[in-house]
């Protein structure tokens, strides 16, 4: 059995970021699995609620959710991908 490649992708503070919608638009043209992890800065040049309607996936903001289960979704994200 053959699952969908996987790509975990990090976007940072920079004028760039706006181009990632493109590119995870055309990642899932692919069929390729797209997570997108955001720093605080990079919701200066593209909004989360974008690259979550492009990727079809949640957006996170933080690696450690106080909120969450497990609170480590830096090990959680590496095995997804």
């Amino acid at each position: 059995m053959q699952r969908n490649k996987r790509l975990l992708l990090g976007i940072s503070g920079g004028i760039a970021a706006y181009k990632c919608a493109e590119l995870v638009r055309r990642l899932k043209e692919q069929q390729i699995d797209v997570k997108v992890v955001m720093t605080e800065s990079a919701k200066h040049f593209i909004t989360p609620l974008t690259m979550q309607a492009v990727s079809g996936e949640i957006v996170s903001d933080s690696l450690l959710d106080p909120q969450a289960e497990a609170s480590m979704g830096h090990i959680e994200f590496a095995k997804w991908a």
